[in-house]
């Protein structure tokens, strides 16, 4: 039975509900006035249930998927602006005792070389990542209780948080490890991480218990239920993700809607993020063994359709995606990225970054620019890159976060706080094209700041920071 105020996976996403939803899209996809209707109140930034929008995703009329593009240039424009918030992954460890089918670091893969990264390693890699530029990291290990037990990711976290280099700093650090208990979810929140992702893979029962043969994430519903346990843990900024590609993508885009509106009825908290990853090739996984990858065409339309749903949600796209990809899905809602990523143990202060890749990475990075050359890619396109942590550190998360972005009132801080980020990494890590690109940028952006008290203030900040203060933040 569906009930998306139930806390058993089962209920809230269930599987005649979705494939319900399908069927119903199927038999409604032509239907004009509907589809006009579900397009009318997207465009009011109130979001859409998983059966609106799997009806939208269900059309293939050409005059209605280009309103569906437009529309959601449009929620994206109005809730996010031009800003794009800049973070990199990092990876403590590659041991792991699951056996999914589709990610080397599965328990059965002896040829890829296993590595799990000292605090002194770990203080290594930070400097490095510090001394690129970026401030928010999103921590990453595989699932094994000898080797990444709780205690050596809090260690890793404190490790983390204590570098301080040049002008360096982690300002927020999110965590994407496996499903736990409330407890060790509590002792996350007492280590004072951002966001807790954990992706769902696949919402289809069936196939997920035959993509997880083995090992503690076969169990599908301790996993579809840990964002649960986490925000009893008193984490309450969550994010969400499938792996497109896996299973029929009408079918996961469907489910993850699901989850989002019953993390909304249980907690009154949607996700903070949504990721959108597609599958890849790695170091035994070969894309093509999968027959349900999903097209450009129609998977950019999933990312249009997602804003829509969601509208406050912060959408992820990883450098598993191409430019070309990225370019396209930065108009259509992605409002995060990665940049300069490193997906080995160890990739960012090894010197052999390559071989250590080949060896130890999780996927391959399709775009493998530098952040400097991310940075000026985004201000060539008259993005605002930003670096920003002020609604984590000042305590705006979960239902203190989402009342301000769901009425776009975020925007007063953001865009300030955008700019002053942006200026400290010209100041101190930019090249001189970039800072050029940047000075543009900023330029354009600062009569932005809807609050002129704000605006003032940020012009005085920008000077201080050019004389060499750091870390303001409304």
């Amino acid at each position: 039975m569906y009930d998306p105020k139930s806390r058993v996976a089962e209920e809230f996403i269930n599987d005649q509900e979705i494939r319900d939803t399908l069927a119903y899209a199927e038999e409604h996809k032509s239907d004009a006035p509907l589809l006009m209707s579900i397009l009318d109140k997207a465009a009011q930034f109130k979001g859409l249930t998983h059966r609106e929008a799997a009806v939208l995703l269900a059309c293939d009329v050409k005059e209605v998927n280009d309103r569906i593009f437009e529309t959601a240039i449009k929620v994206k424009e109005h809730i996010y602006g031009s800003r794009i918030v800049l973070f990199a992954p990092l990876y403590l460890s590659n041991y792991c005792v699951n056996t999914c089918t589709y990610c080397p670091y599965h328990a059965k893969n002896k040829s890829i070389v296993r590595k799990k990264l000292t605090q002194e390693e770990i203080r290594n890699e930070v400097i490095a990542l510090q001394d690129l530029g970026h401030k928010r990291l999103l921590l990453e290990a595989g699932e094994h209780p000898k080797h990444n037990p709780i205690e050596y990711i809090l260690e890793s976290i404190k490790t983390i948080y204590s570098i301080k280099h040049k002008n360096g700093a982690i300002r927020r650090l999110n965590v994407n490890i496996a499903a736990t208990t409330v407890e060790n979810y509590r002792k996350l929140h007492e280590a004072e991480i951002g966001t807790y992702q954990l992706f769902q893979e696949t919402y289809n029962r069936k196939a997920y218990e035959e993509l997880h043969p083995k090992g503690p994430k076969s169990d599908y519903a301790y996993h579809t239920e840990a964002h649960d346990r986490a925000m009893e843990g008193g984490i309450d900024d969550v994010g969400l993700g499938v792996l497109f590609g896996l299973d029929l993508c009408r079918y996961d885009f469907v489910g993850l809607l699901m989850h989002a509106e019953h993390l909304e009825a249980v907690w009154g908290v949607g996700p903070h993020t949504i990721s959108v990853p597609r599958i890849c090739p790695a170091d035994d996984i070969d894309p093509a063994s999968f027959e349900n990858a999903v097209p450009d065409d129609l998977f950019l339309k999933i990312v249009a359709l997602i804003r829509m749903a969601v509208p406050y949600t912060g959408m992820i796209m990883s450098t598993r995606e191409g430019q070309r990809i990225r370019t396209e899905a930065l108009k259509l809602g992605i409002s995060q990225i990665s940049g300069g990523s490193r997906t080995s143990v160890g990739g960012y202060a090894i010197r052999s970054v390559q071989e250590m890749e080949e060896k130890t990475e999780q996927f391959e990075t399709n775009d493998r620019r530098s952040l400097d050359e991310i940075v000026r890619w985004l201000l060539e396109n008259h993005y605002l890159p930003s670096f920003c942590t002020a609604c984590y550190r000042a305590g705006r998360t979960g239902d203190r976060f989402m009342e301000w972005a769901k009425d776009g009132s975020i925007a007063t801080y953001c865009q300030a706080n955008a700019i002053m980020t942006m200026k400290e990494y010209m100041c101190d890590y930019a090249s001189k094209e970039t800072r050029e690109a940047g000075e543009r940028v900023i330029a354009n952006e600062l009569p932005k700041i809807p609050h002129e008290k704000i605006r003032i203030a940020s012009e005085k900040r920008l000077i201080r920071i050019a004389d060499g203060e750091r870390d303001f933040r409304f």
